[in-house]
């Protein structure tokens, strides 16, 4: 195991986790294949055979492997009735044991989740980012982290996981952001001396699009690990991310940029130009025009408005607040299909609160995205973790490595324990 150590200021030695790089894919080695059969429930190992594709031997094989490793447990209670022998007693992901730490740094809040190797979140916080310097904020987030997990003393953690904007490193957790006017932000690095916990750091879209392969959803997703997916996202911030053949396509020099996009609108952005994607439909944008328009106030109550304040808004019936929601619907919608044409995958996914804060909205999505794309009708969706993309992005970041191979992953974390 790589690791090094620092002498505090106790005396004691605190081992330094490493920084892992994500692995942001459908593993298709035999360890990885059994514990992914498991996290939907429980399952039998002719089940697993069948959903994988290996030998009852093979499944055997790795179902010990696991149980001896503490990631799987058996079900004795649920044999079926007359069954003999231990290959008929069903398994499933020892969901009570441990857990995994999930972040997402987002321009304005970061969320910090709690999950279960199943990937089901189990509690959680949000905080404001803080704007005070790279420095001052990683620490900040790290030892909000470090506190929450405190609540946690029944279940022994395994790993973080960070989702975040900007242009990340994977192998070294270091991060630009211009957003939050960050460069070479070593993120990886202090969460894990803070954490004392191996750390992967991963671009938040493509870890929201890795969350759509690998984390149980309430919608079935048959034959996603095959073909090309889009996964288009829009809140504060707008990017895409592209799927291929259940991997996360990503780049070496870092994701690449829809930011500025031209739309045709005349808000001003920050590179001079007039009509980029980001500064029109982003919520922050929406917000400051909803004020403009004079939609909502600028301060409700003691507090400044949100953009919950225009969906409450275009809720409670204010057609004005709708005309803005539908304005920026409309303009996703074309958006996304001249992305959409440009690469043409085999499906679309929809994510960000900019499509699921306001749901009468995707109807104005849908419409403008058939009238721009030329191409014939696709498979499109709204992903089905709503609001909590973000949260998930940094679930799946959290397991990618334990659900790529879970045995080395669980050997990597022993030595030093």
């Amino acid at each position: 195991m790589e690791r090094s150590a620092s002498r505090v200021a106790t005396g004691r030695v605190r081992v330094q986790r490493p920084v892992i790089a994500p692995e942001l894919r459908i593993a298709d080695n035999p360890a990885a294949a059994v514990l992914r059969a498991a996290t939907g429930g429980p399952v039998s190992r002719d089940n697993a055979a069948r959903a994988t594709g290996l030998s009852i031997a093979t499944v055997n094989r790795q179902v010990s492997a696991l149980l001896a490793a503490g990631l799987l447990r058996e079900r004795p209670d649920l044999t079926a009735s007359g069954a003999v022998g231990r290959p008929r007693v069903p398994f499933e992901i020892d969901h009570e044991a441990y857990l995994t730490l999930g972040i997402h740094i987002g321009a304005a809040v970061t969320k910090i989740v709690a999950a279960d190797l199943r990937g089901r979140i189990l509690g959680g916080l949000a905080i404001a980012t803080p704007q005070t310097g790279q420095d001052f904020a990683t620490t900040t987030v790290a030892r909000s982290a470090r506190a929450f997990l405190q609540r946690w003393h029944r279940r022994k953690p395994l790993w973080a996981g960070v989702a975040i904007g900007g242009r990340v490193d994977p192998l070294t957790g270091v991060v630009d952001h211009p957003k939050l006017e960050w460069k070479g932000a070593p993120v990886g690095t202090v969460l894990g001396e803070v954490l004392e916990l191996p750390v992967s750091v991963a671009p938040h879209v493509e870890a929201m699009a890795a969350s759509e392969l690998l984390l149980p959803t309430p919608e079935p997703r048959e034959g996603q690990e095959r073909g090309s997916s889009l996964y288009f996202y829009v809140r504060e911030t707008a990017g895409i991310a592209v799927t291929l053949d259940g991997r996360v396509h990503t780049p070496s020099n870092g994701p690449g940029s829809i930011a500025h996009l031209p739309t045709g609108s005349d808000v001003e952005c920050t590179c001079g130009r007039r009509g980029c994607l980001e500064v029109t439909v982003g919520d922050r944008a929406l917000h400051a025009r909803a004020v403009g328009r004079g939609i909502i106030p600028p301060y409700n109550g003691t507090a400044g408005s949100t953009i919950a304040d225009v969906y409450r808004a275009a809720e409670g019936g204010s057609e004005s607040a709708r005309e803005l929601l539908a304005e920026r619907a409309t303009m996703l919608g074309h958006t996304v299909a001249m992305v959409r044409d440009m690469l043409n995958p085999d499906r679309v996914i929809l994510g960000g609160q900019a499509f699921t804060g306001y749901r009468p909205a995707v109807a104005h999505v849908a419409s403008a995205f058939r009238q721009g794309s030329t191409l014939p009708p696709t498979d499109i969706r709204i992903s089905g973790f709503g609001g909590k993309v973000q949260e998930f992005a940094a679930v799946v970041t959290s397991l990618s490595s334990i659900y790529a191979d879970p045995l080395a992953a669980m050997r990597r974390i022993s030595p030093a324990d």
